[in-house]
């Protein structure tokens, strides 16, 4: 017998069937803000609140912000759209790590030989601003890739923007288009953060410049992401790692700007690195971003045999 909640939770679960998009980045900007609300409001952020959030109160806020935000809407709208064989696939694809040793490379060695290019052009005394990090820095760049993994933003953000977004946005509008859809919405995803001086100061500044600079360079890293994504049949897991990277570079030797340089120069460099990459990206492949490649996984027979749904 058909109950009276399950007549009306049938209309909201077409709703969001019909629109799946649509109904993943509102779920997701909506989360995310509403988590961030505490925080933004803090002494913190605007002070309209009277208490201040510790280092280690604000990253777990901001990696519950994401959890609840990307990861869960991801996991909502691929339940309502593909049912139990589509989680299973997506948490497939969150492991597969079979991908090719130069994915790998690119991922862990590329992404800073590219930051640290781009240091040495826009920074003052160009090479000179590089120096060379002692033993103790591998120790120390191995505990902040692992902190930045898991409460940074990367484990949690890409199961949402690569796992459910991206292999969505592709067949609609094409790789090139789809990826600039992507980074347009994955950019202001981030405003609220804006709003915290403390985050502001390290992604750009405040100013209106620093944030269409941020988001600029989201377009660039999505384009690059797209390419990577596409390249390894779909492997999250390298979207993961590859986004870790960005947020925690590692080489022998960092970029040193030195006093006089603006903060905010960090964006500067980040655009014009990945900027440069993304353009010849598309450049190479003609806009294709190697969308040949990507395979999405189907269905097996055994999940076909029950019933289950499947895109």
């Amino acid at each position: 017998m058909t109950t009276q909640a399950s007549v009306a939770s049938a209309p909201r679960q077409n709703l969001l069937a019909r629109f799946p998009l649509i109904s993943f980045f509102v779920m997701a900007y909506a989360f995310t803000w509403i988590v961030l609300a505490p925080w933004v409001l803090s002494e913190d952020g605007l002070g309209l609140l009277p208490y201040k959030l510790g280092g280690v109160a604000s990253a777990l806020l901001d990696a519950a912000s994401i959890l609840l935000g990307p990861t869960v809407s991801a996991f909502i709208m691929t339940a309502t759209t593909e049912g139990r064989a589509g989680i299973r696939r997506l948490l497939r694809r969150c492991v597969l790590w079979r991908v090719g040793l130069r994915w790998y490379l690119f991922a862990f060695i590329g992404v800073p030989v590219i930051l640290v290019l781009g240091a040495t052009v826009i920074l003052p005394g160009g090479l000179a601003s590089i120096e060379y990090q002692d033993a103790g820095y591998f120790l120390t760049y191995l505990i902040t890739f692992i902190y930045v993994l898991f409460l940074g933003g990367p484990l949690f953000e890409e199961i949402g923007w690569r796992g459910f977004a991206l292999p969505r946005l592709q067949p609609l509008h094409g790789p090139l288009v789809g990826s600039l859809t992507l980074g347009l919405l994955w950019g202001p995803w981030h405003l609220p953060k804006y709003l915290i001086p403390s985050w502001a100061a390290t992604s750009g500044g405040s100013s209106p410049l620093g944030i269409v600079k941020f988001c600029l360079f989201a377009i660039a890293v999505t384009i690059i992401f797209t390419w990577v994504f596409n390249n390894t049949k779909g492997s999250v897991l390298m979207a993961i790692l590859l986004h870790t990277s960005i947020n925690s570079p590692f080489l022998p030797f960092s970029v040193s700007p030195g006093p006089s340089v603006d903060p905010s120069a960090a964006i500067n460099v980040l655009l014009l690195s990945f900027g440069v990459v993304a353009l010849l990206i598309v450049a190479l492949t003609r806009g294709r971003l190697g969308y040949q490649h990507y395979r999405p996984e189907e269905p097996d027979s055994a999940t076909l045999a029950k019933g289950e749904s499947h895109p």
